[in-house]
């Protein structure tokens, strides 16, 4: 039974009139003025070039805009009584808009997709973000076909990105996913993804709706469990992925979405993961270069610095958290110079584990425990600036795949940890 208790009435009525589609677009929103236009009018584009013949809608969930948003998204619908000669559309293309309540939270616009996509039956449905400004027709073609044409689950995007961008999905996210379930996808949480019909109601009935993960973290934690229950994935190549110039940077709010989600699901999770898993494939298709090289200014000192200051205003935290070993190397790295400062893989990877630990025994306040992480991040993430500074794209690579390799070996450190051998 679809859900639609979360789905105003009049957004329900919009939806019945629209009735049973083969896919649909979800877009979810807040002040996106600026770039939604361009991003909506791209998926327009791949739905008419790739999906003509295929019943479409466009779905808007918005958070409460205030800068003409929900307008820029009703715009691409096209009749087809109305559309012009350079329009090979051969159905109606439906764009319609709902707004939320509680806040803008990627969560609740997520589900409010999912349930208008259960309501009206769809074979697939896609996810993008109203920043993805480099999407064009081709990814709406990337990321629905493998659905429908090859019966996968959930497609997930894999980017051009700058060698120092995605920082904390590269040496975090990336990782600890592919350690602990066996799944190498290297955009665990997706901001462009694409999932079947069956998995979408299979994340409807997942009972985080009304907790943190279903508001934030969201896409991550259905990437998790899209994987702990071995449904089909597969990896697109969808090229170049950048940030909006003035994008936020709030790392505390980011280590909460990426840290808290990971740790909450390994909690949930346990007894999967602390057996032996068996990898799940999740072959990439065209995949090309993963790297980009274009000059890019970064304020390493600033990093070192905050890690500094975060190992001496923490110390009590930490010595709740870390064994004794990961705490006198760390306070070892603090004390040292900058020119000689190196935070290794092992270490790292060891840091993660024994804060992924005091997280399931809740040693202290959960929230203070993945705060926490971020300065010791940003000491991991100057040696990553360091470490490729001058490296090429392949070099890049081969330092973020013997980081997961790390990240493989130390798994029985966490078990050792999370069973109390340790």
């Amino acid at each position: 039974m679809p859900e639609v208790s979360i789905l105003s009435d009049d957004f329900v009525r919009e939806l019945i009139n629209v009735g049973e589609v083969d896919i649909v677009v979800g877009v979810p929103t807040h002040n996106d003025a600026r770039t939604v236009g361009q991003v909506v009018q791209a998926v327009r584009a791949g739905l008419l070039k790739f999906f003509p013949r295929e019943r479409t809608v466009i779905i808007n969930a918005d958070g409460g805009s205030h800068d003409g948003t929900q307008d820029l998204v009703r715009a691409a619908s096209i009749s087809d009584q109305t559309y012009g000669s350079s329009v090979h559309a051969l159905r109606t293309l439906h764009s319609i808009s709902t707004e939320y309540e509680g806040g803008p939270a990627s969560g609740i616009a997520l589900h409010k997709i999912l349930a208008a996509a259960d309501l009206l039956q769809a074979k697939a449905c896609t996810v993008v973000s109203p920043e993805s400004t480099t999407l064009d027709a081709d990814w709406i073609e990337k990321l629905v076909r493998p659905v429908l044409r090859d019966g996968r689950d959930l497609v997930l995007p894999v980017y051009r990105r700058h060698k120092f961008d995605g920082l904390l999905i590269r040496n975090l996210a990336y990782p600890i996913t592919r350690s602990i379930y066996g799944c190498a996808v290297r955009e665990p949480y997706p901001a462009d993804f694409a999932f079947s019909g069956t998995l979408g109601s299979h994340f409807l009935a997942q009972d985080i709706w009304n907790q943190e993960q279903g508001r934030h973290g969201t896409e991550l934690w259905l990437t998790l469990s899209t994987i702990v229950n071995r449904y089909k994935v597969v990896q697109s190549f969808l090229g170049a992925k950048t940030r909006p110039d003035d994008a936020p940077a709030d790392l505390v709010q980011a280590m909460r979405q990426t840290a808290g989600t990971i740790f909450s699901s390994l909690d949930s999770n346990a007894a999967v993961w602390t057996s032996p898993v068996a990898p799940l494939e999740a072959p990439c298709l065209g995949c090309g270069p993963a790297i980009a090289l274009d000059p890019l200014r970064l304020n390493r000192k600033r990093l070192f610095d905050m890690f500094k200051f975060g190992i001496t205003e923490l110390e009590p935290v930490f010595l709740s958290i870390l064994s004794t070993d990961t705490h006198d190397a760390l306070r070892k790295l603090a004390g040292g110079p900058e020119d000689k400062f190196s935070y290794p893989a092992v270490l790292w990877a060891n840091t993660v584990y024994e804060f992924a630990a005091a997280y399931h025994k809740a040693v202290i306040g959960r929230d203070h425990i993945v705060q926490a992480l971020v300065p010791l991040f940003r000491g991991r993430a100057y040696t990553f600036l360091t470490e490729n500074r001058e490296a090429s794209a392949e070099q890049v690579e081969s330092n973020i795949e013997s980081l997961c390799q790390t990240f493989e070996r130390q798994k029985p450190y966490l078990v050792e940890l999370w069973n109390g051998k340790k």
